[in-house]
């Protein structure tokens, strides 16, 4: 009993069932984190309310900063000495200028020691006059004022109160101020003349003083954009403006007042969002994280427990899908090799049973596979060779056949000068056929051998027949099967030239690629026609009264040699002759060519 459960423990089955015992087991762990996140819910619905009323609570404090600025800009548009300057008369006494524009002077000045958060009062007349609460600022005369966004939205307003964001405030000479800036444009309370923009800057130090401090848990913070979604106020807004910080500035717009959830680089945040009264949204940002960590300790506990078992599970579940795919990688690795080619390998048989069966099995198939694919490939060896030899076999009978032919014709006519000459070149023609036994022989023997035979030819046609021979001289070099050209010209002079009236013309010649030689045999005799020509190229074709002209055989042998790219094309139209386009790999050329 000890052996089976032993032998039943090293099976694959019994790993799986262990498996399916810790997915139970996990399952426990699984209730423990439904409950965490089911207390976390309720963590975040309280968060939303703190956090919601601290937001208010801000809202409450910056209307009423904003609204001092306010009332220092209603108390400014109506001070008399503001509307005497403002809409005096070019040709007034010079005298009563000065007296008034340092009235107004010093009641701007008066406004900006009432407040210390004052960083400036000034007053800027549409034409051209300037005064500043505080007497030692000059302006800048690099800035162009009227183009300045505060002065620019202020005078489109028409007297409503404009709130900008926090900025750098350039106006003044030698001075550049962190600033939240308000403006207004004023009007003769007497003509209704618009006479110029009233600016009150308020040093962004006090609002970042007070809203610093204030935090929504360890990293939670506020923010405060305007209406066009431009920040007001950020505790990092150097960041922000650098582009190494985003906000979700759109959700922001879009909700009036609400709460939405949104992603800082996986870590979940708490959007609140409050609109004031004066176009400005109040935002407050909470870390997700953070307040689950403000549950109570028996959550905490849960959560611990939860994440113990986990660690438990995942190290058993390693432990065991280690013993289940280590023997099955190893033998994915040798199939892998096999893929390769290499079938010289033996797999291991490991200790678990399953998978011993199938390391035994894939190693008698690895075996019988190499042996199948040795017998086969000896098989196309001899298939090949016995193929190539049949092939010239029939060429060679048919060659001779027809060459005899011409040779009885002409001692038939008495032609004993024309048989000798003849029967030379036949005997020339035949030793360069031999070619020593060897399968291949080079492109000038194969010439040679197709000189000779056109030479008998010529001699038994007389002037029926013409033949030049035009080729290169670096083609000679390269090899080919030999007796490939004779077919081709003899099925030219028999179903080609000997049928046309008038001389016929043989032309030989050769082309060059990168890789291959071409060699064109061309004739000016009768052609063919699409259905004869389709068929040449079978091997099973035959000409007229049963001569088989071999064309298919020279197809089948080059592309039994160097390949199914390899052979032969032909072009033909009736009446107007036929291309013959040998197609032979540049194998590599013969130093000196000649008869190998």
């Amino acid at each position: 009993m000890k052996l089976v459960s032993f032998l039943r423990f090293r099976s694959m089955q019994t790993n799986m069932v262990l498996a399916f015992v810790l997915l139970i087991l996990m399952t426990i762990v699984i209730m423990s984190v439904v409950s965490y996140f089911l207390s976390k819910d309720a963590v975040q619905s309280n968060a939303k309310t703190y956090t919601t009323e601290l937001v208010k609570q801000v809202n409450n404090n910056i209307r009423s900063y904003v609204n001092g600025m306010m009332y220092i800009s209603d108390l400014v548009d109506g001070n008399p000495y503001v509307q005497q300057y403002m809409a005096r008369h070019e040709d007034g006494d010079p005298a009563k200028e000065r007296a008034l524009k340092q009235a107004v002077a010093d009641f701007l000045e008066s406004m900006a020691v009432s407040r210390a958060d004052i960083s400036s009062v000034s007053l800027f007349g549409y034409s051209g006059e300037f005064v500043s609460g505080n007497k030692e600022l000059a302006l800048n005369p690099f800035i162009d004022i009227p183009s300045l966004d505060w002065y620019r939205v202020a005078r489109e307003a028409g007297g409503e109160y404009v709130i900008s964001p926090s900025h750098v405030q350039p106006v003044f000479k030698n001075r550049y101020p962190w600033v939240v800036s308000l403006s207004m444009e004023l009007t003769s309370r007497e003509s209704g003349t618009k006479f110029g923009i009233f600016l009150i800057d308020l040093n962004f130090s006090v609002m970042n003083d007070m809203l610093q401090d204030i935090r929504l848990g360890q990293r939670g913070y506020l923010f405060i954009v305007d209406s066009e979604g431009r920040i007001v106020y950020h505790p990092q807004q150097q960041l922000i403006y650098s582009k190494l910080k985003t906000e979700n500035i759109d959700e922001v717009l879009r909700i009036k007042n609400g709460t939405f959830m949104g992603d800082d680089d996986g870590n979940r945040r708490m959007y609140t969002v409050q609109e004031s009264e004066f176009g400005w949204k109040i935002v407050g940002v909470s870390y997700v994280s953070e307040l689950v960590g403000n549950q109570n300790e028996m959550r905490l506990s849960i959560i611990v427990l939860g994440l113990v078992c986990i660690v438990i599970a995942i190290v058993i579940s390693l432990f065991v899908s280690q013993r289940v795919s280590q023997p099955i990688k190893q033998l994915q690795g040798y199939m892998k090799e096999v893929e390769k080619g290499n079938f010289d390998i033996q797999v291991p048989v490991p200790t678990t049973i399953e998978i011993g069966r199938l390391a035994r099995a894939f190693n008698m198939m690895v075996g019988r596979i190499k042996e199948l694919m040795s017998q086969v490939v000896r098989d196309q060896e001899l298939k090949r060779r016995s193929e190539i030899n049949a092939l010239q076999a029939q060429i060679n009978p048919h060659f001779l056949y027809n060459t005899l032919d011409s040779i009885i014709w002409m001692a038939e006519s008495k032609k004993s000068q024309e048989v000798v000459l003849m029967t030379s070149a036949l005997a020339k023609l035949f030793r360069a056929s031999i070619s020593k036994g060897e399968e291949l022989v080079t492109i000038e023997t194969e010439l040679e051998h197709i000189t000779n035979y056109l030479k008998i030819q010529k001699m038994r046609y007389k002037n029926k027949l013409d033949y030049r021979i035009e080729t290169s001289d670096t083609v000679g070099r390269y090899k080919t099967i030999k007796l490939i050209l004779q077919p081709i010209v003899e099925n030219a002079i028999y179903h080609g030239i000997k049928m046309k009236r008038g001389p016929g013309l043989i032309t030989i010649s050769s082309e060059e690629t990168a890789a291959d030689v071409l060699l064109i045999v061309e004739d000016n005799g009768n052609g063919m026609d699409e259905e004869k020509l389709s068929k040449l190229l079978s091997q099973q074709y035959e000409g007229e009264a049963g001569k088989g002209v071999g064309v298919g055989n020279v197809h089948g042998r080059l592309k039994l040699y160097f390949g199914p790219q390899y052979g032969l094309e032909y072009k033909s139209k009736p009446g107007e002759g036929t291309t013959v386009t040998i197609r032979l790999p540049k194998h590599p050329p013969v130093i000196g060519g000649g008869i190998r």
